[in-house]
């Protein structure tokens, strides 16, 4: 904790969020191991990640949004409630235009501006535009706590990448295993699927980047990072770990991710 402390902010968002990208990049990796996966795993992977985004959402980011609102005076639902509502507004603007396809659509269900772009492709992109709200959030902590608030500290943002960073290993899996399905080499495949979390370390070093130029928007930016994750969960993680038949199993992994993430966040946070 003490190397990171001396880092500068920007470079502690970086190395967070390289480390989530890390993790995702492991999760890949199992493609050189199995080539297919259990649905029911699938599914309750999936149920996890989703878990520990509602429950990071709200501890690491929304609870210090509105603490911070209140201590500067203003009405404390106000700047959560207008970034919560921005944060998925974009996630809905950039569902509508970047194109992607879910994993269990067929290429003719792609969404987004159409294009030629290869089935694979699409995955990658579907699973990048997650993980974009997911770096914004860690970076924006980082941020948050270099701004010296007690509401928001350094070491809730370490467990904020960490939460991130174990929800970030199903979904790397959930990537490469499925594009192996398609006909692709397993190098293809680890490629494709830690590729999806890129976008992390540039998310989350612009995130920290704008709350550390602009301070009084920091009560926005963690509400708008909550609001794009919980968009994430209700219009495409959940749904997804429901369709199989597995919806007890998804629930367990929901109800199991959000305890971790809980008891992360309040015992260490």
């Amino acid at each position: 904790m003490r190397f990171i402390m001396d880092l500068d902010p920007v470079a502690q968002a970086l190395l967070a969020t390289c480390f989530t990208w890390l993790v995702t990049a492991l999760g890949a990796g199992m493609v050189f191991f199995f080539k297919t996966i259990n649905r029911i795993v699938l599914d309750s992977m999936l149920g996890f990640a989703a878990g520990v985004m509602i429950a990071a959402s709200f501890w690491s980011l929304l609870a210090p949004a509105i603490e911070m609102s209140e201590q500067a005076g203003k009405a404390p639902w106000a700047a959560p409630l207008i970034g919560f509502l921005l944060g998925g507004a974009f996630l809905k603007l950039a569902d509508s235009l970047i194109p992607h396809v879910h994993m269990d659509m067929p290429t003719s269900e792609a969404e987004g501006l159409k294009t030629g772009w290869k089935r694979s492709v699409l995955l990658v992109t579907a699973i990048t535009l997650h993980n974009i709200p997911e770096g914004l959030a860690v970076g924006v902590a980082f941020g948050a706590a270099a701004a010296g608030l007690p509401s928001a500290t350094l070491a809730g943002a370490v467990v904020l990448a960490i939460g991130i960073g174990l929800q970030n290993f199903p979904e790397g899996a959930a990537v490469s295993i499925p594009l192996r399905r398609e006909g692709l080499s397993r190098r293809k495949c680890f490629f494709y699927g830690q590729l999806s979390g890129v976008v992390e370390p540039m998310a989350g070093v612009l995130g920290a980047f704008a709350v550390l130029a602009m301070q009084p928007l920091l009560p926005y930016a963690l509400s708008f990072a909550a609001g794009a994750m919980i968009y994430v969960v209700v219009e495409e993680l959940i749904p997804e770990a429901q369709t199989s038949g597995n919806s007890d199993i998804a629930t367990i992994g929901t109800m199991l991710g959000f305890a971790v993430m809980m008891v992360l966040d309040v015992a260490l946070g």
